[in-house]
């Protein structure tokens, strides 16, 4: 028995089965740890029979007869000999300072355990059970029960003398008392019955269910949950009950409470003892099983359930069995649950050990979740909870994930979680790189390092530099462009990739490194020559970003080579850096490309690039015709002459003709279209944008012996010369095609100008009249005459002061007014008078609107 009580560890966290502990993956409610300490000591010699607990200490009986104080370790307080034989029952009130003790020999004691006040009686018989008032410590509140074959209430009277009342007999023993409150509980051989103190009424009787089993072998056990709720375990039957107040109307001769049973259900082992946990139940069960190899019965671990209460049946939330000392020479009736409601603390007693059952905190929650290697939510559960765990670290857990998944070879996610976990602490993040180094995965923690804060030793970033220098060119280039330059030594890193690029001199990529080190390193020079040996596109971008327009005065063709368009773009913008005469110098052995910045500066501006002119005539002349002629009409810095002369050479007819045209030899232009071009649409145009008559004199007599010129001619002279000039000096018998449809366009013509002159004569008198209705009205309207008014000849008030005198005024059209008598009188031709001021100003003569007399 030593031997096996040494080889039991102090954890109880085991399963019936260890196979079903290993496949299980639900996580146990409650931790289980043995009570030590002096609880070991006495138990080597004793065996436990019963215990009671408080909140601040722990209460054992032995079958020796002794009481230990214990607290909540184990280590032993106090001693008490009691008895010589089984302690059946200990009780304590709520303030722990009064504890009842009886005994097999029918002794019962209780007694003050900081005061001289005891009671002390030996009875005839075994005295199972003994509860004290919950206040004993109140003076009103003297009272205890006792139970053997009956249930007595003893009371302490007002002169410190107790007496004693039977509240119950002749049912058989009574085995089980809980005291809550007001209400007393207990159960003997035919049930449960619960008493009211205050009313000294039985107010309930729960029959036993299973009467077949033995109550001194499966006793019943009782727990209160609050005051007026009671949960009754007896056997496998589990009831809740509920004492509720009985209205008025229906107590009659009844008691002023009762009982309702609101759940009922059976479980699968013999209960031994109950406890509540929130809304649910704490069952510790005795559990027989029979051998598959003798077919014999015998008793099993027991086992510990929470479970939940339904109204008829119940669900279980956990279930785990525990290795107790001795538990194969364990009864049911050996084993007791007690609890601690403060702490939600359950102790399994059983005759040779004392199991502490405890909730799960987090960090038990964390302990479970490593040790099934569940380490993110290891990891997520502590983040949540890191205020209340206190075994564990976050950093440690995080630490503790990631070498797991570098065992397990996922070294991406593993680094990916560097981030996480090791945050700013930059001594553990140069730990973790040269422990990927170890292992060879220096590539897959490098995306994830910190740039910022925390900056790493250079040593650091050099290291992994060169790992991807070695195996991945690429790679390589990625993290010189994400890495900011001041992470590491630039001339190192340079210098290692100069070395390579001596195997390998034309690796595209090896040189774009080199020129963003140089870059880095403010090497402006040799960066901006390697791109463009490269032809890279950020060499426009490098040249801005630095202002390197000093250095590119002598790659100006470098750059038009690799991107005309850009180049001059950029050329153009910075003409203050690099001016157009340096640029067009520098483009002179490349007419094609000085041709392409001349014209793109002409489009932006016509006149910026005047002195370059003449050149771009031939420019344009031998690289770009089509936009030689636009060149010519928008330009008013070329030489006509040169310009001619450069036409002519080439055989550019359009464009001769245009400069003819425009030096005032119009006559030769048309001439030149009609022998060079033959199209006589164009020359028919040309002269009617020169609007002469002598030009289509010309093409007249140039057309009149070429039938198509003259069809041509019918169409489109109509409306700028008589076409009967043309038509009499048509030959007869000359066949001229489409004549008809010429002749019946040309009068179409002439009768739409008809009607054109017509509608507009219509308007016109329209519009005349209306306005002339318009004047009418106008001046047919009245003309304010006040006091303000003045006369424009004597200049004096138009009105007199006087208004009784007589007046007369004179008012025109134009709004100026006059005193009769200062007008001049009228001629003997005309008998009409005009305002003085407006005919002098030729306004035109004004005839009086009003003359106002009194």
């Amino acid at each position: 028995m030593a031997e096996a009580e040494e080889q039991e560890t102090g954890s109880l966290e085991e399963s019936t089965d260890e196979s079903e502990e290993e496949e299980s993956e639900e996580e146990p409610k409650l931790k289980y740890e043995r009570l030590s300490n002096g609880v070991t000591e006495i138990l080597q010699k004793d065996a436990a029979s019963c215990m009671t607990v408080h909140d601040k200490f722990l209460a054992l009986g032995t079958h020796y007869g002794k009481v230990y104080l214990l607290d909540v370790q184990g280590n032993i307080t106090q001693k008490f000999d009691v008895s010589p034989v089984k302690i059946n029952q200990i009780s304590l009130d709520e303030s722990g300072e009064h504890m009842g003790v009886c005994s097999e020999d029918g002794k019962v004691q209780v007694f003050g355990l900081y005061s001289g006040e005891e009671f002390h009686e030996t009875f005839d018989c075994p005295i199972k059970i003994i509860a004290v008032h919950p206040h004993f410590v109140r003076s009103s509140c003297k009272q205890f029960v006792t139970g053997g074959k009956k249930l007595l209430l003893f009371e302490r009277s007002w002169m410190n003398r107790w007496k004693s009342a039977i509240l119950h007999e002749g049912e058989g023993n009574i085995r089980s008392v809980k005291w809550r409150g007001h209400l007393i509980a207990w159960a003997n051989n035919m049930g449960v019955k619960i008493f009211d103190i205050i009313s000294k009424q039985r107010i309930t009787n729960v029959p036993r269910d299973d009467i077949s089993l033995r109550p001194d072998m499966y006793p019943c056990s009782l727990c209160w949950k609050d005051n007026v709720t009671l949960i009754i375990g007896w056997g496998t039957s589990v009831k809740i009950c509920s004492v509720k107040e009985r209205h008025a109307s229906e107590m009659r001769d009844l008691p002023s409470r009762y009982v309702e049973i609101v759940s009922q259900f059976e479980t699968e082992f013999y209960i031994s003892g109950l406890a509540p946990l929130c809304d649910q139940l704490v069952v510790l069960s005795y559990v027989k099983e029979i051998s598959e190899k003798t077919e014999r019965e015998y008793c099993a671990r027991p086992r510990l359930d929470i479970i939940q209460p339904l109204s008829e049946t119940c669900e279980e939330i956990s279930s785990d069995a525990l290795t107790v000392r001795g538990f194969q020479e364990n009864e049911c009736r050996d084993y007791h649950l007690e609890y601690s409601e403060g702490e939600s603390l359950f102790y399994i007693v059983s005759p040779r050990d004392v199991v502490v059952a405890k909730e799960r905190d987090q960090d038990d929650h964390i302990d479970w979740l490593l040790e099934k290697k569940k380490y993110e939510e290891a990891l997520m559960a502590a983040e949540i909870s890191q205020k209340n765990i206190k075994r564990h670290k976050i950093l440690d857990i995080g630490l503790a994930y990631i070498n797991h998944l570098v065992e397990r070879g996922d070294y991406d996610i593993a680094a990916r979680k560097c981030q996480k976990i090791l945050g700013k602490n930059a001594a553990l993040w140069e730990y973790e790189v040269y422990k990927f180094k170890e292992i060879g995965q220096l590539k897959a923690i490098s995306p994830y390092l910190p740039r910022g804060d925390p900056v790493l030793k250079p040593l650091i970033y050099e290291m992994i530099l060169h790992e991807f220098l070695e195996s991945d060119y690429e790679g390589f280039a990625t993290l010189i462009r994400e890495w900011p330059g001041d992470l590491y030594n630039n001339s190192v890193i340079v210098q290692a990739v100069r070395d390579h690029l001596k195997k390998d001199s034309q690796n595209k990529t090896l040189l774009k490194t080199l020129a963003e080190l140089y870059t880095y390193d403010k090497n402006y020079g040799n960066a901006l020559e390697i791109y463009l040996t490269l032809r890279h596109k950020d060499v426009f971008q490098l040249i801005h970003k630095h202002n390197l327009f000093s250095s590119i005065k002598d790659k100006i063709v470098l750059l038009m080579d690799f991107d005309s368009e850009k180049a001059v773009d950029m050329l153009l913008d910075n003409e203050d850096k690099i001016s157009i005469k340096k640029v067009v110098e520098e483009l002179e052995d490349r007419p094609e490309l000085q041709h392409v910045y001349l014209h793109k500066l002409f489009k932006r501006d016509h006149h910026k690039g005047q002195r370059y002119h003449e050149k771009q005539i031939s420019l344009y002349a031998e690289y770009d015709r089509p936009n030689l002629l636009p060149f010519l009409r928008d330009s008013t810095h070329c030489p006509l002459e040169k310009a001619l002369e450069i036409c002519q050479q080439r055989n550019f007819v359009e464009e001769t003709v245009y400069l003819l045209s425009r030096m005032g030899n119009s006559r030769s232009a048309l001439k030149m279209i009609m022998e060079e071009l033959h199209d006589v649409d164009k020359a028919i145009e040309f002269a009617k944008e020169q609007d002469d008559g002598e030009l289509w004199e010309d093409l007249i007599l140039y057309s009149i012996d070429k039938p198509p010129f003259i069809t041509g001619l019918l169409n489109n002279i109509g409306t700028h010369v008589d076409p009967i000039l043309l038509i009499h000096r048509i030959k007869e018998g000359m066949e001229i095609p489409n004549l008809r449809d010429s002749l019946v366009k040309i009068l179409q013509d002439y009768n739409l100008q008809i009607l054109l002159r017509e509608g507009c004569k219509k308007i016109l008198v329209a519009d005349s009249l209306s306005l002339l209705k318009k004047m009418h009205r106008t001046q047919m309207k009245g003309v304010l005459v006040d006091e303000e008014n003045i006369c424009e000849s004597c200049l004096s008030p138009i009105l007199p002061s006087d208004a009784a005198k007589p007046f007369s005024v004179v008012v025109f059209h134009c709004r100026h007014m006059f005193h009769k008598e200062c007008l001049p009188m009228p001629s003997m031709n005309s008998a009409a008078q005009f305002c003085n001021i407006c005919s002098a100003k030729n306004r035109g003569p004004g005839s009086a609107i009003l003359e106002m007399k009194k």
